[in-house]
């Protein structure tokens, strides 16, 4: 699952962002409630990616919302990738919940003219054989994006088995997205919904690609309308020889 979390914030109009924009600098009460109920959710997954999950700041009470997730959905292993800080105000990360241990975890500052976007690179390794997960959160200009995705595809070109998931800000068939796909063994599933706004869906702009040797089965959104987006899920099919760990 793949999920912008705003922060444990809610938006439910697009002038939210203006008339309750000073919610999302302050502690609410309500961000721990929407991260409880986000909590029951990601119980039935084995791989969680976050985007702008708060890394200890005074928005979130000085929580960090990646652990607070993990601990609550009964993840035995998480991680985060503080990306950008605003002083003691905001600190925003990407974060990656899973059930099995990590081989190794890797941070990526992703090329862009402002800094604060990045790329977490996971490495799992399964009966001898490699799964690669990515956790990106992309920018909004495409020429930003251009750069970033190229990034990526020089990072997982030669790795047979990738999952790569996060908020791109882009759909399928915009141009920095269609070069992704020529450049890497990465496909997306047939029909991909839209995430975005989670109050009225219309733009399919948050993603879950697999390696081409890996099948989406099942590709969906969540009903968890608190963040601007809705998550989204799939059920991958793994190639032989890769097989999860028995007691993950």
């Amino acid at each position: 699952m793949s999920c912008n979390i705003l922060a444990g914030g809610s938006v439910r109009k697009y002038r939210h962002y203006v008339t309750e924009g000073w919610k999302q600098v302050l502690p609410m009460r309500s961000k721990r409630e929407n991260l409880d109920r986000l909590a029951r959710l990601l119980a039935g997954f084995d791989l969680v990616g976050l985007q702008e999950a708060d890394a200890g700041s005074l928005r979130s009470g000085f929580l960090n919302q990646t652990e607070y997730l993990a601990e609550g959905a009964g993840f035995a292993y998480w991680s985060h990738q503080p990306n950008r800080k605003i002083a003691q105000f905001a600190a925003s990360s990407n974060g990656l919940l899973t059930r099995f241990k990590p081989a190794e975890v890797r941070d990526y500052a992703l090329p862009s003219r402002i800094p604060g976007r990045g790329a977490m690179w996971t490495r799992f390794d399964l009966d001898g054989e490699e799964l690669i997960v990515v956790v990106v959160h992309l920018s909004l200009g495409p020429q930003a994006r251009t750069r970033q995705l190229n990034f990526i595809a020089d990072l997982i070109w030669a790795s047979p088995h990738v999952v790569l998931m996060g908020d791109f800000n882009c759909a399928l068939d915009s141009a920095e997205m269609v070069q992704l796909l020529r450049r890497t063994r990465l496909t997306p599933a047939h029909e991909v919904p839209p995430t975005f706004p989670s109050w009225r869906p219309r733009r399919a702009i948050d993603h879950i690609l697999v390696s081409e040797k890996m099948e989406i089965e099942k590709l969906y959104t969540l009903p968890h309308a608190v963040s601007d987006h809705l998550p989204l899920a799939a059920e991958i099919r793994l190639p032989a020889p890769l097989r999860l760990p028995a007691n993950h």
